[in-house]
């Protein structure tokens, strides 16, 4: 399964072909390079394996920060089961 993550553009890099992006107080760096649409900073993107693959509003983006954040609490206290 894979799994795509949202993030905050922060700054851009060579000549705007590279984004650094905020994901939950971390910083990574994202090409630019299969997006179609034009971005600008404080915009959100889906990443996935270090490519911008969608921008997306930012009430999709915090709904899908929840949902990891929602996860990640059921992991760490064993609430993780399906059945």
């Amino acid at each position: 399964m894979c799994i795509s993550f949202p993030g905050r553009i922060t700054a851009f890099k060579e000549d705007d072909e590279i984004a650094v992006i905020e994901i939950g107080g971390t910083e990574r760096e994202v090409s630019l390079t299969l997006l179609d649409d034009e971005v600008d900073l404080g915009d959100y993107l889906l990443c996935h394996a270090g490519f911008a693959i969608h921008r997306i509003d930012q009430q999709e983006a915090e709904q899908s920060i929840a949902l990891f954040n929602e996860l990640i609490r059921a992991e760490k206290t064993g609430e993780n089961e399906i059945y």
